[in-house]
């Protein structure tokens, strides 16, 4: 398992798919993303897909990803790249269930994933209690799979730093 930790808008789908693509990651199977590197900046918009207009010649490459904001907890299963794990939490506090049971089934089911997730600890703490719960329970998800990933990876103004 890879784990990126980042800030919103860092570039952290856009290296999820270079890690995927230079580990031979193409699939072709479920939703697909294509890549385009001229559009990086474009990839980690929630307004997703934009329009990556290419030439007739140039290649695409497609990768599988499960979206937290918006995809099944069974697509994270079987996804190549989990982008926004702190979505998914979200939905399973609203759902009242476990993120530890989530997080072991990840572990078990997709061992190979490239999870990408927000750090969500910095800055003001929310005066909602279910949003500081969030904030809470994202963080020591974060820690529990840096502790089992093969590579975390900190993104910063689109620049990977591994700190494992």
């Amino acid at each position: 398992m890879v784990l990126i930790v980042g800030g919103a808008w860092q570039g952290k789908l856009a290296f999820a798919m270079e890690l995927a693509k230079n580990a031979g990651g193409m699939t072709t199977t479920e939703r697909k993303i294509p890549f385009n590197p001229l559009f990086v900046n474009q990839l980690d918009m929630q307004e997703y897909p934009p329009d990556l207009s290419k030439s007739k010649n140039e290649k695409e490459e497609e990768y599988e990803t499960a979206e937290g904001s918006r995809d099944s907890f069974e697509a994270a299963m079987k996804c190549r790249i989990i982008h926004g794990l702190h979505e998914y939490i979200r939905r399973l506090l609203k759902e009242g269930k476990t993120v530890d049971a989530f997080l072991e089934a990840l572990q078990q089911q997709n061992p190979d994933a490239i999870i990408t997730t927000n750090e969500l600890g910095c800055g003001i703490v929310p005066l909602d209690p279910e949003d500081r719960e969030w904030r809470e329970v994202s963080g020591r998800a974060s820690v529990k799979l840096a502790r089992t990933s093969r590579e975390v990876y900190r993104m910063v103004c689109g620049i990977a730093a591994q700190i494992k």
